[in-house]
Parts: structure tokens; C-alpha cells; sequence
């Protein structure tokens, strides 16, 4: 399985923005940058966060610290969704059961 990489430097003159962002989302551990003759690349999977973390930057005036904040308080909030998600499932088979039970 061939990985797809983004050139930081075409990707950063097409979309407007400082190359030093991008490092700087590296070296926070937001991304993960690799190197290759000299040459930087992004992985093509990291493009939608990296997105987003342009516009928390950018557009919202967010710094990295802040951006760093808000993308684990997120994926607090999925784990969250999910172990609820997860308990109401279980609820339902426990009623289900105690129903089960009254019927007999």
C-alpha cells in the first residue's frame, strides 16, 4: 500500500498559507511531517485536519496551544458520544430482558 504525500511547499503557495505553520503543527504534534530529500511532505489523510486547523488559525485567530486544546477536547467529546452510544445499548438489552422477564 503506496502512502500519498503533499508537498508542504506547493500545498502551503496554493492555499495561502506560511510554510512555518505547517512546521510549527509538527513540531506541537498536531501532524506529522516527513521528510524525504530534503524535501517535506504531509500525509494526504491529514489533509481534512490540517484544514481545519488552517481555519482555527487563520480565520478564527486561534493559536496552536488553543488549537491543540480544542482538537483533544473533541476527541473528548466522540469518546464521550461513543461510551454513550455504548451504555444506552446495554440499557436496551437490560429492559429488554427485565420486559422478557415480567412476561412470563
Amino acid at each position: 500500500m503506496q502512502t500519498e504525500l503533499i508537498i508542504v511547499n506547493d500545498y502551503c503557495h496554493k492555499c495561502h498559507i506560511d510554510p512555518s505553520f505547517i512546521a510549527l503543527l509538527g513540531d506541537e504534534g498536531l501532524i506529522e511531517i516527513q521528510s524525504e530529500a530534503g524535501e517535506r511532505y504531509i500525509l494526504l489523510s491529514q489533509l481534512p485536519e490540517v484544514e481545519q486547523y488552517c481555519r482555527m488559525y487563520y480565520d478564527l485567530s486561534i493559536n496552536v496551544e488553543g488549537i491543540d486544546t480544542i482538537r483533544h477536547l473533541l476527541g473528548r467529546i466522540e469518546a464521550l458520544r461513543a461510551e454513550n452510544a455504548l451504555l444506552k445499548a446495554q440499557l436496551n438489552v437490560y429492559q429488554r430482558f427485565a420486559f422478557e422477564e415480567l412476561e412470563e
